[in-house]
């Protein structure tokens, strides 16, 4: 996991490449909800990769996995998933019985927590299931770590609003910031909402 613009995408891309260098099969999915490069997992560096499966709230992965993978004598070294923090929880477990029934390796990207710096069902379940979890660092503008998922909409940080919002839809971004430039920005915009109701 890794604040947003940490190379998770990027990552994923690279060792789907590295596992299919070598001869080995690896199948990637992501949410449906994930409209970003339609059925191509899509990376800042400008890497995209095809998606094998874009996940439904009803799709059942194992199901899919079986059907298509194991029950026809189909090898699968590893499973990639791409923004696994919009995976509802029921899909995290089904990742988990993928991983311990059928002895797939399953590696999912994402971030931990929204832009209110609250988790994500799908992330919460991941931290509570995953044998190992690996941080990816990115930076903030001030050149702290960066730990924080900040929403810009028309430019301007936002701290309001419904919890998943597709970056480039519109006018709506994403940036990573440190926690003291997280709370600075949330500290001033309510600073200016307090302003404009004084000026009403």
């Amino acid at each position: 996991y890794g604040a947003m613009n940490s190379g998770k995408s990027d990552s994923l891309i690279k060792t789907a490449y590295n596992y299919t260098e070598q001869g080995l099969s690896v199948v990637t999915l992501k949410p449906a909800s994930d409209t970003k490069g339609d059925d191509h997992i899509v990376a800042r560096a400008g890497g995209r990769w095809k998606v094998d499966l874009l996940v439904e709230t009803d799709t059942n992965i194992e199901q899919f996995i079986a059907d298509t993978y194991v029950n026809q004598n189909k090898k699968v070294h590893c499973i990639l998933v791409d923004e696994s923090q919009f995976l509802d929880p029921t899909h995290i477990d089904q990742l988990y019985e993928i991983a311990k029934l059928h002895d797939i390796s399953v590696v999912a990207y994402g971030i931990r927590t929204d832009f209110k710096s609250n988790t994500f069902p799908g992330s919460k379940r991941l931290f509570e299931l995953a044998d190992s979890i690996e941080k990816l660092v990115t930076m903030c503008r001030c050149g702290e770590q960066a730990e924080y998922n900040c929403r810009k909409v028309d430019d301007a940080f936002v701290f309001d609003g419904s919890q998943v919002a597709i970056d480039g839809e519109g006018t709506v971004t994403y940036t990573s910031l440190c926690g003291l430039c997280y709370f600075k920005e949330k500290l001033r915009q309510s600073s200016d909402a307090s302003t404009l109701k004084l000026q009403r």
